[in-house]
């Protein structure tokens, strides 16, 4: 076994295959990562610092945790997911291959997303960017997410509901719903997506 672990801890019979790293980036005792009991954590999977997770944890391969991640009990998530960090996640949640979950994201208990599910955190990439501040979605408890489905930043899906494939959710959704489709249209932008693209990091290097 292979394994780079940077000051946490594994609770008991922890299954740590080769080339996984835990507490990425931990500077310090107060950014320690914590992987609970009986957990899975599959080849080339990365959690950084101030990650905790709880019993039964599982990944796929090729997993990454970003910091101040909390994940509950009884947690999959499957090959290629990345979750982004400051992510609040529930307790028996199954999260397939391939899925993208953005900062500032909150998910509840016994959700279920299928594989390619993509969230979104920015409504102006690029744009505003000296006044930015993410909105992850919110996925309440009893979500099903489809394969495919796309969640606009700062939705609310509400408990119970069914997200069926390849629907794009722009708006929140009432407890118990059903929801199906997606559509596009093309409309002059407005003023403020006519912006130029532009990172904070870009800054001091573009002079506009």
């Amino acid at each position: 076994m292979s394994l780079n672990f940077v000051d946490g801890k594994i609770g008991c019979n922890a299954s740590i295959a080769e080339n996984v790293v835990i507490g990425e980036g931990a500077s310090n005792k107060s950014a320690l990562s914590q992987v609970g009991d009986n957990c899975t954590i599959r080849s080339n999977s990365i959690l950084y610092h101030s990650v905790k997770v709880g019993d039964y944890f599982q990944t796929g391969h090729n997993v990454v945790v970003r910091e101040k991640t909390i994940i509950g009990n009884h947690v999959v998530l499957g090959t290629n997911t990345v979750v982004d960090g400051n992510v609040e996640i529930g307790d028996f949640v199954k999260i397939e291959t391939n899925c993208y979950i953005p900062t500032h994201v909150k998910i509840g208990s016994r959700v279920f997303f299928g594989p390619g599910v993509i969230l979104t955190n920015d409504k102006l990439p690029l744009k505003q960017r000296a006044s930015y501040e993410p909105i992850g979605p919110i996925i309440e408890d009893g979500v099903t997410l489809g394969a495919g489905v796309i969640v606009m930043p700062g939705v609310t899906i509400g408990e119970g509901s069914f997200v069926a494939a390849g629907a794009i959710v722009t708006k929140d959704v009432t407890p118990q719903s059903f929801v199906i489709g997606k559509a596009a249209s093309s409309q002059n932008a407005p003023e403020i997506l006519k912006e130029k693209n532009i990172a904070l990091s870009w800054m001091k290097y573009i002079d506009e």
